[in-house]
This record gives C-alpha cells, structure tokens and sequence, in this order.
C-alpha cells in the first residue's frame, strides 16, 4: 500500500469520524434547545401550579357533591403533583418549538419526497394526540365521573386523592391520545407497503371488535364510556382508510411516480 493510499484512507476514517461527531452536537444543541424551551415555560407557568391542577381536577369536582374535596395522603403530595401536572402542560404548550428541533435536525438528510412524508404526518400527529385529549377532558370525564358518583354507595363518602387521580388522568389521557392515533397507523402501513387498504377493509369487523375489547379494558365498566372510546376508534380507522391512499399519492418518490405511470 503506497503513501498516498495510506494517507486517502486516514482522510475517509477521519472524515467519517469528524461527521458523526458533527451529528452528535448537532442533536446535543437540537436537545438542549426544546428542553429549554420547555423549561422556561414551566418557570412561567409555576405562579400558577396550584389553579392548573385546579382545571385538571374540576371534572372530577362537578361531579362531586356541592362542598366536597380532593384528599392528599402525602407530606409532599399537595406541592408535588401541581408542579407535575404543570411540567406536562408546558411539554405540550412548547411541543411546536420541539417538534421543530426534531424537524431541523433530520430534514438535511432526506430527500423531497422524504420531507413531504415527515412533516405532514409529524404535525398530524402531534394535533392529534393534542385533540384526543381534549375529547376526554371535555367530554368523557364528565360522563365517567358522574357514573362513579352516582354508583358509589351512599353510606360512602367519595373523596379521591390527588395523586391517585393524577394516575387515572394520565392513562386516561394516553389511552385517547392514542387511540386518536389510528389515521397516522393506517397511513404509515398503507404508505411503507405493509399492507393494502384492501386488506384493512375486510378485516373492518375484527378492527370493530377489537376497538370495543380496547374500550372495555381501558374505560370504567359503564357502557357510556366504553362507546366514547369504541366509536371514535372505528371512525377514525374509517377515516385513515379514506386519507392514506390520497397521501401514498402526494408523497411518491420520482421513481414511483414513473413505475405507476
């Protein structure tokens, strides 16, 4: 092996190495910037903890007798699930900015037809998820809550802790943010290939099956509930079955448009 081929070979290592490196600050500064975006807007919002996981809890409160309290069992408890509830509140008010970051950091490395699969499906997502959670704030807790307090004996006093609650609302919110996630699933498999919309449509009734068994395990058992969950599922796997094809369309690669022409 000569000098020089010697020498071009430390240039490709070197070269290979000073790029990975380059990629990793790159994402260090793309990290560093969402999280203090996200910081900051929980140091604004932490004046006002105590009234945010007051607006979480008032669902829970409407359907309680007039008078009646959220209970804390912790020494800590009554100042720590505030500032949680606040921390979550400012991930999702600064999720734009974050979104953004991620955006920034992968864009350079796609092609056109890559960038117009991303965005589309990163911001639909996201608006998504954002909208399933309203949809069970505004409407489901108000259903749920009022079946337990209207079921609950009335030898009992219901009186739930904050921190128990904080858990049932997280899942709660999850599991329809989730479910609110159906279109981006179809979409994403009709696009890479997976599998047809064909194939999604006749296996429509096992989908309407397995949406209610989904709402039956996650939702409490009052029928109410479970429909608020079910519906909304099997319209939505309706909806991404209308959306896909229109979207593996819009963002075919210059070589498939060829092939399908």
């Amino acid at each position: 092996m000569t000098e020089e081929q010697k020498t071009s070979g430390f240039d490709k290592a070197g070269g290979v190495e000073e790029t990975f490196i380059s990629h990793l600050v790159e994402l260090r500064n793309r990290i560093m910037k969402a999280s203090i975006a996200v910081i900051v807007v929980f140091l604004c919002l932490m004046p006002w903890a105590a009234h945010i996981y007051d607006l979480l809890a008032a669902p829970m409160l409407a359907a309680l007798p007039v008078g009646s309290k959220m209970i804390a069992t912790g020494v800590i408890t009554p100042f720590l699930i505030p500032v949680k509830v606040t921390l979550l509140l400012a991930f999702v008010i600064a999720l734009p900015w974050v979104l953004y970051q991620l955006w920034a950091f992968i864009a350079p490395g796609l092609y056109t037809h890559e960038k117009k699969l991303i965005a589309p499906l990163v911001i639909s997502s996201s608006a998504l998820f954002i909208t399933g959670v309203a949809f069970c704030y505004y409407l489901v807790f108000g259903v749920i809550f009022h079946f337990i307090n209207n079921f609950a004996p009335k030898s009992v006093s219901v009186a739930p802790d904050i921190d128990s609650y904080f858990d049932f609302v997280m899942t709660m919110f999850i599991a329809f943010g989730m479910t609110f996630e159906v279109p981006i699933v179809v979409i994403v498999l009709v696009r890479m290939g997976l599998v047809s919309v064909e194939k999604l449509k006749s296996i429509r009734p096992y989908i309407i099956v397995g949406a209610f068994v989904v709402a039956a395990v996650v939702t409490p058992p009052d029928i109410m509930s479970q429909l608020l969950l079910a519906v909304p599922l099997c319209l939505l796997f309706e909806i991404g079955l209308l959306v896909a094809p229109m979207f593996a369309k819009a963002t075919q690669a210059p070589a498939e448009s060829e092939e399908t022409i």
